[in-house]
C-alpha cells in the first residue's frame, strides 16, 4: 500500500520533477485542491480524482489514505514543495496510526525558489520564509518571527501576503520590518510564479507596503547588502573581486 506526498512546484506539468512526474504515472489516484489538479490534468488521465476546498485538508488527506488503504496506489499534492506550507506534514499525522501505509514525500520547487530565479538572486545568503497568513498561526508569533528575521538580518520571502480577510497584513509586515530596516531596503514582488501571466516587480521596503499584493504573489525582502543589479534583485555571495 503507498500513498505518495507530491511537491508540483510553482505551475503547471513542465515545473515538476521528473521523480514527481513519474510517481504519478504509477498512481490509481491523486488527490488535491481543484486549482492543482487542473495544472497538472493532461497527466490525470484515467486516474480517480479527490478533490476537496481550500479548508478541508484533513477531508482530503483521509479520503486519500482510506483510498491507499483499500488498496490504490495514490497520491497527494501540493503546489510548491510539498513539506514547505503543504500537504506532506497531515498526511503523516493522520496516517500515524496505519504504519502498513508507505509513505513517499516527492520534493518540490517552493515558490521561494521559483520567485527568486524570477527577480534574479534574491536569497543567496542565509534567508527566512514567513507566512503571513494567521489562520493556523497566530499573528503574534508571525510578528515574533518577523523582527528575528529582520533583527538577524536575513533575507525573507514572504508566503500569503495578502487575503481578502487580511488585507492588512502585508502592511503590518512593513512596519514591524522599518523599525529595523531602512526603507530603501531592495525589495521585490513575484506573481503568478510559473504561470501563465507572470511577472515580477522591483521596489524598496518603504515603498512595499503600500504595493497591491494577493495569495498569489511572494514578496521578497532583501537584507543590508541586497542590491539592484541591472533591473534584478541580488544578496551577493561575498566574492572578493565583484
Amino acid at each position: 500500500m503507498k500513498l505518495y506526498v507530491i511537491g508540483l512546484g510553482p505551475g503547471g506539468e513542465e515545473q515538476m520533477t521528473l521523480r514527481a512526474a513519474r510517481a504519478l504515472e504509477a498512481c490509481d489516484c491523486v488527490a488535491g485542491y481543484g486549482l492543482y489538479l487542473d495544472l497538472i490534468k493532461n497527466l490525470l488521465d484515467g486516474k480517480t480524482r479527490i478533490e476537496t476546498g481550500m479548508t478541508r485538508e484533513i477531508d482530503r488527506c483521509i479520503a486519500a489514505r482510506d483510498a491507499a488503504l483499500s488498496g490504490k496506489t495514490v497520491a497527494v499534492v501540493s503546489s510548491g514543495d510539498a513539506g514547505v506550507y503543504g500537504m506532506a506534514s497531515l498526511v503523516i499525522e493522520v496516517c500515524a496510526d496505519f504504519p502498513e501505509l508507505e509513505i513517499e514525500v516527492i520534493p518540490g520547487v517552493t515558490a521561494a525558489c521559483a520567485g527568486g530565479a524570477a527577480l534574479g538572486s534574491p536569497l543567496t545568503c542565509d534567508f527566512a520564509a514567513i507566512s503571513l497568513s494567521d489562520l493556523l498561526t497566530p499573528w503574534e508569533v508571525i510578528e515574533k518571527r518577523l523582527r528575528a528575521a529582520a533583527a538577524g538580518d536575513f533575507c525573507i520571502a514572504l508566503y500569503n501576503p495578502v487575503s481578502k480577510k487580511r488585507a492588512g497584513h502585508l502592511q503590518k509586515a512593513c512596519d514591524i520590518l522599518l523599525a529595523v530596516q531602512p526603507p530603501e531596503t531592495v525589495c521585490g514582488t513575484v506573481r503568478n510564479i510559473g504561470r501563465e501571466g507572470e511577472s515580477f516587480t522591483l521596489t524598496t521596503l518603504g515603498a512595499l507596503r503600500d504595493t497591491k499584493a494577493d495569495m498569489l504573489t511572494t514578496v521578497f525582502i532583501g537584507n543590508s547588502r541586497t542590491k539592484a543589479v541591472g533591473g534584478r534583485m541580488v544578496t551577493p555571495r561575498g566574492y572578493k573581486g565583484v
